[in-house]
C-alpha cells in the first residue's frame, strides 16, 4: 500500500487512488497559490473548470469592479466533487498545455 502524503491545511481523502498525478497518492508537488472557487464543469477526462471572482480597482472612478478568471485543473479519483462545489485548487507543474492546477478537496 502507498503511503499518503499530507499537505498542511488540507484534509487527505479517504479513497486512494494509482494516479500518478494525485497530490496525495502520486508523485505531485503542491507549490505556490492555494486558492478556492466554484467549480463550474467536470469532464470525463478529468479536467475540471474552476471559477472564481476577484476585485480590480478603477482609479479613476476610485472604486473596484468585479472580473471573474476561469482557469482548468486535473481532477484526481480519489477526490469527490460535482459541479456547483466550492473548492480548494493548488498550483503545481505544468500538467498540460491548459493545466497548472490540481484539485486538493471541497471546501
Amino acid at each position: 500500500m502507498k503511503k499518503t502524503k499530507k499537505i498542511p491545511g488540507i484534509e487527505t481523502p479517504k479513497k486512494t487512488c494509482e494516479d500518478s498525478k494525485c497530490p496525495f497518492h502520486g508523485n505531485l508537488k503542491v507549490r505556490g497559490r492555494i486558492f478556492e472557487g466554484k467549480l463550474i464543469k467536470l469532464d470525463t477526462s478529468r479536467k475540471s473548470t474552476i471559477e472564481f471572482l476577484r476585485l480590480k480597482h478603477i482609479p479613476k472612478y476610485e472604486r473596484y469592479e468585479k472580473r471573474t478568471t476561469k482557469i482548468h485543473a486535473h481532477t484526481p479519483k480519489c477526490v469527490d466533487v460535482k459541479e456547483g462545489d466550492t473548492i480548494i485548487v493548488g498550483e503545481c507543474r505544468k500538467l498540460s498545455k491548459i493545466k497548472n492546477f490540481v484539485v486538493l478537496g471541497k471546501k
